[in-house]
């Protein structure tokens, strides 16, 4: 019987993404952030920004990516947009970069939304919700991080305190 709970569990956490247990000293875990399955290629994409730029995948490689998928009306979500913020003011952008994707159309609201929190990280549209779909988001905020080789690393639903410490040291251990 204990074996057969032991595969539900671990194909549970098969279809989740995730890669198993994970170690308490795992800086992953103690964010609570789920470990995705090693060697999973980040989907590739090309989504139009706020400013009108097209922005790929493939314009970042080298860098690690802090993928948030949000929206205006998402209160956790405005709750943590300061962190991003504060998170892309804290690391080199050389190494590094914060993407912000939504669903919302409304950009004069998105513009105002941004202004009031005094953010200016990039947003980008995601209007068809391919990406979303592509990175499985199911629930809003959900963060994806992504080393420079372009690999997944781990995905966190719901809200984090991005510029922490504990945070700041996790990205930088997953930077070339």
């Amino acid at each position: 019987m204990r074996i057969v709970v032991l595969r539900g569990l671990l194909l549970l956490g098969a279809l989740w993404g995730t890669a198993g247990p994970v170690g308490a000293d795992d800086p992953l875990a103690a964010m609570k952030i789920a470990r995705m399955a090693a060697g999973t290629a980040a989907a590739p994409f090309n989504l139009i920004s706020l400013d009108g730029r097209s922005v790929q995948l493939a314009d970042l490689q080298g860098k690690v990516i802090v993928m948030n998928f949000w929206a205006t009306w998402c209160g956790p979500c405005k709750e943590e947009m300061p962190a991003f913020e504060r998170l892309r003011q804290k690391l080199d952008p050389e190494r590094f970069a914060v993407l912000t994707i939504t669903t919302d159309l409304q950009r004069e609201g998105i513009k105002h939304f941004l202004t009031n929190l005094h953010v200016q990280l990039p947003v980008l549209f995601d209007d068809n919700q391919d990406v979303s779909q592509a990175y499985r988001v199911r629930a809003l905020p959900t963060t994806v991080l992504i080393d420079g080789r372009g690999t997944l690393v781990g995905r966190a639903v719901g809200p984090r305190d991005w510029d922490s410490p504990q945070s700041i040291q996790l990205l930088q251990s997953l930077m070339p």
